[in-house]
């Protein structure tokens, strides 16, 4: 199914592939500022084996940009769509600032939580400079819009070695950036800018846990997802070489078998489980 569902009264864009009548699932929360379809490789591998939910978040997609925007409200949109999907629970699958989602729907919702997967990530809250750099494109988004956002957005998302050698991937991520609504982009910056210091939540996950990162990624670097690794008890840890900030994008094939290893050691969300 790829459409829209009533969440809680929210008009979410979702897609849900896999095998059907069965009450848990692989949900997929994408980073700022993508989409749903950013998760179009894993849905199309691993949706043969798990049902896999990938939602557009609030202001995303076909999502509407309806205020207020936080991480706790995400993460409460995302247990609404579960609700409306009748899933009971999930592997929640978090890239940058879905990770970040993840980290809200487990402090919130973590009986909905039967494994968590932190990719290319980070539990601290925003430095001042990172703050600093949010309001800049705020102001940027608002004066020029998508594609100026995402033009100063590529550089940091995308490995060297993919900067270099796939130029088509490249623009694919330059074409979904640019679709971002700037009340999406705004509404996300907010979130993030206002979000807590997740680093104590670390040490309450108790469910199975990979983290991932890609060697080349310039904004959260490996440094960080080994510290949020050793925090997270029992936790594995995997590092996708030749990939950036996007590494399930960038090196989708790398990606899919960490998940698929670590998915199939929980069986609550196994199809046969």
């Amino acid at each position: 199914m790829s459409g829209v569902v009533n969440a809680g009264g929210l008009s979410m864009g979702c897609d849900d592939t896999g095998p059907t009548g069965h009450d848990s699932a692989v949900v997929f929360l994408h980073g700022f500022p993508h989409r749903r379809d950013f998760w179009a490789p894993q849905l199309a591998e691993l949706g043969a084996e798990w049902r896999c939910v990938a939602p557009d978040l609030r202001g995303f997609g076909d999502t509407p940009a309806e205020p207020p925007f936080g991480m706790d409200r995400y993460a409460d949109d995302v247990a609404a769509l579960l609700d409306a999907l009748g899933v009971a629970r999930a592997a929640v699958v978090g890239l940058s600032m879905g990770g970040y989602v993840a980290f809200a729907l487990w402090r919130r919702h973590r009986e909905r939580v039967a494994a968590l997967v932190l990719a290319d990530t980070r539990a601290a809250a925003d430095s001042d400079d990172a703050r600093r750099k949010r309001r800049a494109l705020m102001k940027l988004a608002r004066t020029q819009g998508s594609a100026a956002v995402a033009e100063s957005q590529l550089p940091g998302s995308l490995g060297k070695t993919t900067r270099e050698a796939d130029p088509e991937g490249v623009e694919t991520l330059r074409h979904l950036l640019e679709a971002a609504p700037v009340e999406g982009i705004v509404g996300a910056l907010e979130a993030m800018l206002a979000r807590p210091d997740s680093t104590p939540t670390l040490a309450t996950i108790d469910v199975p846990t990979l983290v991932v990162v890609g060697r080349d990624d310039a904004i959260t670097k490996p440094a960080e997802a080994r510290a949020m690794h050793e925090r997270i008890a029992g936790s594995r840890l995997e590092i996708i070489e030749g990939a950036g900030h996007v590494s399930s994008f960038e090196r989708p094939a790398e990606f899919n078998h960490a998940l698929r290893g670590f998915l199939r050691g929980v069986p609550a969300v196994h199809p046969t489980g």
